[in-house]
């Protein structure tokens, strides 16, 4: 499975308003804006969602073939059953990593994809098509993280197995919700949450403490729609 490494115990094998409507590059979804109330309501203050269904992975047969414009600033915003985060992306860091993620959100890749794996504390990951941490777009992209890169509160990073080179990467990502956890530098760093980090750390509550480091979901956590804007 594709996790991430906590300290030496485990091995690698990812405040805007809560809801809104969002669009995907190949077209248009609908984000729900309805008040979380009564038999919607979900843990932590989410709205209730179904797990959704598991997509075929390797899908997409290449890295996009251009990089990002240089210079340009690109924000990729998740709208999912407990609101709504944004991600700016740092095309320096990984111009590869960030080129593939970009390319992915605007054909609606993540849309319609859970956060499968949920640590409080530590970090929040998703980005798989098939939910089952194993899934991926049916390609890989390399841009190693420099030795001293620490991953942060707020950093979004891709997960990767623990066979595969330091900054290799598919679609599977994860948000570090706790301060500076002990990770090797090996996982390409895509940027930072900008706005609703309030909506991860809500997101990273909802994992079973008693799961440890597989990070159980309590409640299924989807992304309904994701927006690629800038660039």
């Amino acid at each position: 499975m594709l996790l991430l490494g906590l300290a030496a115990a485990l091995v690698l094998t990812g405040c805007g308003g809560d809801d809104d409507a969002g669009s995907t590059g190949g077209g248009s979804t609908r984000a729900d804006t309805t008040t979380t109330t009564g038999a919607d309501a979900a843990a932590g203050g989410c709205r209730r969602a179904e797990a959704p269904k598991p997509r075929p992975e390797g899908t997409q047969k290449r890295p996009p073939a251009a990089g990002l414009a240089p210079g340009k600033r690109y924000d990729v915003t998740f709208w999912t059953n407990c609101g709504a985060f944004t991600v700016r992306v740092d095309q320096k860091a990984a111009p590869a990593t960030a080129a593939s993620f970009v390319a992915l959100a605007r054909t609606g890749f993540f849309d319609r994809t859970a956060f499968h794996r949920i640590v409080p504390g530590f970090v929040i990951q998703g980005g798989d098509p098939t939910g089952s941490g194993q899934g991926g777009p049916g390609y890989t992209t390399t841009d190693k993280p420099p030795s001293d890169t620490v991953y942060e509160r707020g950093m979004v990073a891709m997960a990767k197995t623990a066979a595969e080179p330091a900054g290799s990467a598919g679609s599977q990502f994860f948000v570090v919700t706790g301060q500076a956890p002990d990770l090797a530098p090996e996982y390409a760093t895509l940027g930072r949450v900008s706005k609703g980090l309030s909506v991860v750390e809500r997101i990273g509550q909802l994992g079973d403490p008693s799961s440890g480091g597989s990070g159980t979901p309590l409640e299924p956590v989807v992304i309904r729609a994701t927006k690629v804007s800038g660039g």
